[in-house]
């Protein structure tokens, strides 16, 4: 099989493939043993901008799960540490900031750094490791969105309303948008990095994006998070969290090939809001993974009928893979939906 026929490159374009594609967000890292072995002594971002060791974190779930992609590992704050901003991953609270950006002159000091400066030389070798192991199986490009992005720069850190982000909008939407435009480029250059490397397909993620009104995602947001996307001569996954209520608008004006679901919407609905020119992403519970595997199994093949609602479907979890997930239940949902294509064809023939 070429690259070119991959399930999830087909899938992205638009055609049902003999086997749905399923990958997992954040199967790179967390609930992998090997994966923490790998990781001791090294902080996040240091693993992240090391070249062989981001490789090999990429590449253990596919060799373990099956999964028909690779997603680059690395973290969505790794852009703006390559801009020179400082910034470390806490464990168990997440980016935190040295300097937030509050103020016009905040966003005037951050926004003079310019994106294309970025060294992404240490991206582009750990996804070309990757790319040559991995053959015929894709590999995603991975980015924060400006919103999620520009939310924990004014916050400083994590925050669960993201008030400071959401009051900059309508309190300063001048600086507002200088800064979400600056990280609109600052994600670009880091996308472009990956795909220009040999990454085959993108996705954008915007954890926060859930926190917004619609009107405040389409006036404030939605322009800049296709403007991170628009001409990177990729296939585009867009996904956020809680984005029910302007689902539609996370095709980007078109740009996205693709839009994540997560586990609050069936896919069906999902579909009809999003129409027939999209593909779905998602949209099994990460909830359920530590269920009984009958309760799993039930839902994985809900999640797969209800898929074929879209023009195509790409299994994924609702969201990303809680740490203390068993590995062997992420392999055992692989082998299902691979078996019930299977099925599927065998009672066609």
């Amino acid at each position: 099989m070429a690259l070119s026929d991959a399930p999830l490159l087909r899938a992205l374009a638009g055609s049902r493939p003999d086997r749905t594609p399923v990958w997992f967000m954040r199967q790179a890292g967390r609930s992998l043993p090997e994966y923490r072995e790998l990781r001791v002594g090294t902080r996040m971002l240091d693993a992240c901008l090391t070249p062989d060791l981001a490789a090999e974190i990429t590449l253990q779930p596919v060799r373990r799960h099956g999964v028909d992609a690779g997603i680059f590992f690395s973290d969505i704050v790794v852009p703006l540490r390559l801009a020179g901003v400082e910034v470390e991953i806490e464990p168990g609270r997440g980016p935190v900031f040295a300097s937030p950006v509050r103020t016009a002159q905040d966003v005037a000091r951050i926004t003079a750094i310019d994106p294309a400066s970025l060294d992404t030389s240490a991206i582009a070798e750990a996804v070309r490791i990757v790319v040559d192991e991995l053959g015929e199986t894709p590999l995603i490009g991975f980015a924060g969105a400006p919103f999620t992005l520009a939310a924990y720069l004014v916050e400083g850190g994590p925050s669960k309303e993201h008030l400071r982000a959401r009051a900059m909008m309508h309190t300063d939407p001048a600086s507002w948008n200088r800064l979400a435009g600056w990280l609109a480029q600052v994600s670009r250059t880091f996308l472009l990095a990956q795909r220009a490397a040999g990454a085959s397909a993108v996705q954008l993620f915007d954890s926060w994006a859930g926190s917004l009104s619609p009107a405040d995602y389409r006036a404030f947001v939605a322009p800049h998070s296709t403007a991170a996307v628009t001409g990177i001569d990729a296939p585009v996954i867009h996904f956020g969290v809680g984005t029910g209520p302007f689902l539609a608008d996370m095709r980007l004006d078109g740009a996205a090939s693709a839009v994540g679901v997560d586990w609050r919407q069936p896919l069906d609905e999902a579909a009809a809001v999003l129409g027939p020119d999209v593909t779905v992403q998602g949209n099994i519970d990460p909830a359920l993974l530590t269920a009984p595997w009958p309760v799993i199994e039930a839902s994985v093949r809900e999640v797969l009928a209800r898929g074929t609602a879209a023009r195509a479907h790409i299994v994924n979890l609702g969201h990303g893979v809680p740490p203390e997930t068993d590995p062997g239940v992420l392999t055992r949902i692989v082998e299902l939906v691979h078996a019930e294509d299977g099925s599927r064809r065998g009672g066609a023939e």
